[in-house]
């Protein structure tokens, strides 16, 4: 691959510019590059959502409860958060391409610790390793996507990146899960690993050489973490995105005791969440681009709608699948719009930034998953964690509101 991208300065914090010196790569290459990108989404989408649909079957195999088992989920959800301010600060000078490379062979490596966990607290450790990759990936893969795509389509690019992860929730997470159920849940992670193989050639093969920003290093990028702002938009999805993760956390077990669905029919169920991730996925981007605090305050209050309707409509399988729908369509179209956010806040560390969005989405996984656990062991049913959710969204509507306005308030004393 001979084509290369160099990254200039990054504009103003209001709204920092990708690069005036990108070169855009030849179509054909820019498809390409764009498809191994979000290959990796769809690998990583795959392992973070399939122990979802799996959670019954994997506190069978580790003679644990569901709830316990549920740490899993929060293993990995717990290595995205911390591996991805860590790896995006230490690794602000390396080439993009090593970068995504080294990240898919962690990934690899904790996903195949996964398949050959002996025991419940091995399959713990192998789900925090394979989780560390995770944000520093995707907020790589994003910032690459952006500067290739141009200014004028952050978004769209943020949104095709994670094309991957939310095509993942329709044919990944559906097809391990039939797997895992046939051949023990262990296969599902072993179908992780091929996808992690075929990624890492992927990105070798069709990804251009990105340059680094030469401006950027380990303290520059943690400078974001001096900025209000940047601690305001993790906070939205920390609290806003919570909800969704609420309900598919224990999705499996709501559609068969709640909603009356067979067992075989949970891929089923898998892919309907999916096909809303990738709806949602794809309207987001282009709300995001037109305006991302409007796409911020619809998707959230959509969200919360959804999931307050879902405590009534899970009691019904084809009205379940419905609110399901809406659920992830509301959540997934808040993701682009979070993204581009936090890359308008953060000023000179676009690193740090794109990837702590993936540490704010996964501390709403782990605290979602845990609320979840919390209001089931309460004796409150499989609903209760929808009508909690739907607490967390509107959390994350007045969270998003004090940003708003101190944002005005800081360009009010600007102007003056």
């Amino acid at each position: 691959m001979t084509v290369t991208l160099t990254a200039g300065r990054p504009g103003s914090p209001g709204r920092p510019s990708t690069s005036a010196a990108v070169v855009a790569p030849p179509p054909p290459v820019l498809r390409l590059a764009v498809f191994a990108l979000a290959l990796g989404g769809f690998g990583i989408g795959t392992t973070e959502f399939v122990a979802m649909g799996l959670l019954p079957d994997i506190a069978a195999g580790m003679d644990v409860s569901e709830p316990i088992a549920g740490h899993v989920i929060s293993a990995y959800a717990l290595g995205v958060v911390i591996g991805a301010p860590v790896i995006a600060s230490l690794t602000a000078r390396v080439s993009r391409r090593v970068l995504l490379m080294s990240l898919m062979v962690v990934f690899i490596v904790g996903n195949l610790a996964s398949v050959l966990a002996p025991n419940y607290e091995a399959l713990i450790g192998a789900r925090f390793i394979a989780g560390l990759p995770h944000g520093a990936y995707f907020g790589v893969a994003a910032l690459v996507a952006a500067r290739m795509l141009g200014p004028a389509r952050r978004a769209k690019a943020v949104a095709q990146v994670m094309t991957g992860l939310t095509v993942a929730t329709v044919v990944g997470v559906p097809a391990a899960s039939w797997l895992g159920q046939a051949l023990g849940w262990r296969s599902a992670f072993a179908l992780v690993v091929v996808i992690g193989l075929v990624t890492l050639a992927a990105i070798w093969a069709w990804l251009p050489e990105i340059g680094t920003d030469q401006v950027s290093s380990p303290l520059t990028e943690l400078g974001a973490l001096k900025r209000p702002q940047v601690w305001l938009a993790l906070a939205i999805g920390m609290v806003g995105f919570g909800g969704m993760f609420a309900v598919y956390t224990y999705v499996a077990t709501t559609m068969t005791d709640v909603a009356g669905m067979s067992r075989g029919l949970i891929p089923l169920a898998l892919m309907v969440f999916g096909a809303g991730m990738v709806v949602g996925n794809t309207v987001g981007g282009r709300m995001a681009d037109r305006s991302v605090v409007r796409s911020l305050y619809i998707t959230i209050t959509a969200l919360g709608v959804m999931l307050a309707g879902f405590v009534v409509a899970a009691h019904n399988p084809w009205s379940a699948l419905i609110l399901l729908f809406g659920i992830a369509a509301s959540g997934a179209a808040m993701a682009p719009a979070l993204q581009t956010r936090l890359m308008d806040v953060a000023a000179d560390a676009q690193t740090l930034a794109a990837a702590l969005n993936h540490s704010a989405l996964n501390i709403a996984n782990a605290a979602g998953a845990w609320i979840g656990g919390l209001v089931i062991a309460a004796g409150l049913g499989y609903t209760a964690p929808a009508a909690a959710g739907a607490v967390m969204a509107a959390s994350g509507l007045v969270v998003l509101t004090i940003a708003v306005l101190l944002q005005r308030k800081e360009k009010k004393v600007r102007d003056e």
